[in-house]
């Protein structure tokens, strides 16, 4: 069993335990175990870099402090937001020494860069594509799926380079591997309205509208995503959708981790699929 750190970030101890059941059950089932980055604390979100940079910078550059602290070189972030968070302050003090030393001193513990933050489709690719072929208990041959990257999980091109920013198919890559078939469609990273489900949700019910509507158009019977928010806006918020826009969607949102572990022989309870608003058709 190989271990890797793990950065549940906030919804993934919240709104999005499922995806954290989720993920532990389909690595464990791949030989990779989660051990939690001691003492985490919020990445900032979507908040800290509107108020103050330096508190930006200060709350992932601690969080990869108390990863080497760990003795971590690499920790799991499923959530796009905090990846890419945590990507961006590693970013910053590796290129600039001072500012190294002042977050040191700010996070009172030393920091020197050297974790690398993966997500989960990137901890999934060193996990193995033949690896999880050869894994497949149960293909997934009903499965036509609009792999859904959203508007962070590639993004911003200097700062996250597993993929392309525009055109991705890392995580086609993946579905194909366990007997699905994907759709080519258009959506795959515009953004469903985010963490404006709270401030605006009206702009929310319309992008993910969106979203569906042209999935299904290409063919989909499921969405398969990696981000919590993304999921949120397309499983919990389905139901005001229709409601809205009176529309009959019924669509499946997975979690990239939830086809892998059903694939492998793992089942919804155990992946915490049960728990989503939209029951598979």
């Amino acid at each position: 069993m190989t271990e890797i750190g793990y950065y549940p970030g906030c919804a993934l101890h919240g709104s999005s335990n499922d995806y954290e059941t989720s993920a532990r059950a389909c690595l464990a089932a791949l030989g990779v175990q989660l051990r939690e980055v001691t003492d985490w604390v919020c990445c900032g979100a979507t908040a800290a870099h509107a108020l103050n940079h330096k508190l930006s910078v200060a709350l992932p550059a601690r969080n990869l402090a108390l990863a080497e602290h760990d003795g971590f070189r690499e920790i799991l972030a499923p959530c796009p937001m905090c990846s890419m968070e945590l990507l961006k302050a590693r970013q910053e003090i590796l290129a600039d020494e001072a500012l190294r030393a002042e977050m040191s001193s700010l996070v009172e513990l030393e920091l020197r860069g050297g974790v690398n933050v993966l997500n989960l489709v990137q901890a999934l690719q060193s996990a193995g594509i033949d690896r999880i072929k050869a894994a497949v208990k149960k293909p997934l041959d009903g499965i036509r799926a609009a792999c859904y990257y959203g508007c962070l999980l590639t993004r911003p091109p200097g700062v996250v380079r597993f993929d392309d920013p525009e055109q991705p198919r890392s995580m086609e890559a993946i579905v194909g591997a366990l007997g699905a078939k994907t759709v080519d469609w258009n959506y795959r990273t515009e953004c469903c309205g985010a963490g404006l489900t709270m401030a605006n949700e009206e702009t929310v019910l319309e992008l993910s509208h969106r979203i569906l509507t042209n999935a299904a158009a290409h063919g989909a019977n499921c969405v398969v995503t990696v981000c919590p928010m993304c999921h949120v806006n397309l499983d919990m918020k389905q139901a005001d959708i229709e409601r809205r826009f009176n529309a009959k969607h019924k669509m499946a949102i997975y979690y990239l981790s939830d086809l892998v572990g059903l694939a492998l022989g793992l089942s919804e309870k155990e992946l915490g699929i049960d728990r989503h608003f939209v029951a598979r058709t």
